[in-house]
C-alpha cells in the first residue's frame, strides 16, 4: 500500500530535438515574437499543450493548464486559443528553432515555424530545457515512482525520509525483474540508470497516458509511471496499483516561454501567484487533483 507517499519527486521528459527562440535567430532564419506586446496586439494567446495527465485532455478542451491559461488570457484580455503539440515538437513551435542535443550539448540546426506563445501541459523543468526556454515559477511537482500490479510480490518500501536512500532500496529490488517505461519521455529507463540495476526493460510504444491501464490490465507488472498520472490511477483504479517506491527526486513543473518573452512569463508570474492567493488556482488543484494537497500540504506556501 501507499503510505500517503512522502517520497519526494521528479519527472522529466529528455527530448531528441529541442528548439530555441528568438524575434530574430542568432543562428539565422527570422521568428514571430510572441511577447507581451506581441500578443496583445494580435488579441490572441495561443497555448501549445500535449494531452497529459489530467492537465490537457485528449481532446484540449480540459484540465488543469487549459482552464489555467484560459485564465490568463481572460486576464490579459485576450482570446485563448489551444495548439495541439507533441513532446517532440513543443519547444520548436514555441520558440521557431529545432535543435539536435549530445549529452548536455544543445546545436540549432533548422529554423522551424512558431506556433505558439507558451507551453503548459506539466511541463517538468529541467536543465536541457532551461537552455532553450525559460520558465514561469513552478506551478505544480512530479516525481518517478516504481509501480507495480498489487499481486507482484515487489513490496513498497519504507520511507526512510532520505530521498537518495529510497531510490537505492527501490533500484534494489529490481535484479532480475521486468521493467516498462517509454522511450523519449520521462519514462525513459535510461534517465533512471535501471539496466545497471539487472532488471530487463520493456519499452512502451503507446501513449503516454495509457502507461497506468497497461498496469491495471496486466500487461506490465512493474513501471515506471509518473506522479500525476500515480495519483489519477490510484483514484480511478483503487486496489489495482501499487506504489513501491520513488526513481528520483522531486522535480518542479512550470510554463515554459521562449527566453525573450520576459514580459509574458513576467505577467504570468504576477497572474499565477495572485490566483494562488485568492483560491483560484488551488480549486482547479482540488477539481484534477484532489489528492495532491494530501500528499504535498506545503506546496503553495510558498506564494
Amino acid at each position: 500500500m501507499f503510505d500517503r507517499m512522502r517520497f519526494p519527486l521528479l519527472s522529466g521528459i529528455v527530448i531528441v530535438s529541442l528548439f530555441f527562440l528568438g524575434s530574430v535567430s542568432p543562428y539565422g532564419g527570422a521568428a514571430i515574437a510572441g511577447d507581451l506586446p506581441s500578443v496583445k496586439e494580435k488579441g490572441v494567446l495561443r497555448h501549445l499543450g500535449i494531452p497529459y495527465a489530467n492537465f490537457v485532455s485528449e481532446d484540449g478542451k480540459e484540465g488543469l493548464d487549459v482552464e489555467l491559461i484560459k485564465l490568463f488570457a481572460q486576464h490579459l484580455g485576450v482570446r485563448y486559443e489551444y495548439v495541439t503539440t507533441t513532446w517532440e515538437d513543443a519547444i520548436g513551435d514555441l520558440t521557431g528553432k529545432k535543435f539536435a542535443t549530445k549529452g548536455d550539448q544543445i546545436e540549432a540546426i533548422e529554423c522551424v515555424p512558431i506556433k505558439g506563445d507558451l507551453i503548459a501541459n506539466g511541463f517538468t523543468v529541467l536543465p536541457l530545457r532551461e537552455k532553450m526556454v525559460s520558465y514561469s515559477i513552478p506551478t505544480f511537482l512530479t516525481q518517478i515512482w516504481l509501480t507495480a500490479r498489487p499481486d507482484s510480490p515487489i513490496k513498497p518500501i519504507q520511507p526512510t525520509g532520505d530521498i537518495e536512500r529510497d531510490v537505492l532500496a527501490v533500484k534494489k529490488l529490481l535484479k532480475g525483474q521486468r521493467v516498462m517505461g517509454k522511450l523519449d519521455t520521462c519514462l525513459d529507463p535510461s534517465l533512471y540508470n535501471l539496466e545497471e540495476t539487472g532488471a530487463t526493460v520493456h519499452l512502451f510504444d503507446g501513449d503516454l497516458g495509457r502507461v497506468a491501464y497497461e498496469i491495471v490490465k496486466g500487461d506490465a507488472h512493474l513501471s515506471l509511471l509518473d506522479m500525476p498520472d500515480a495519483l489519477i490511477a490510484l483514484e480511478k483504479w483503487p486496489g489495482q496499483i501499487k506504489i513501491i517506491g520513488p526513481l528520483s527526486p522531486v522535480q518542479n513543473m512550470g510554463c515554459a516561454f521562449a527566453k525573450e518573452d520576459n514580459l509574458l512569463r513576467e505577467s504570468f508570474n504576477e497572474f499565477f501567484k495572485k490566483a494562488v492567493h485568492d483560491g483560484t488556482y488551488i480549486k482547479l488543484v482540488k477539481k484534477y487533483y484532489p489528492s495532491f494537497s494530501v500528499y504535498y500540504p506545503d506546496f503553495f506556501k510558498k506564494y
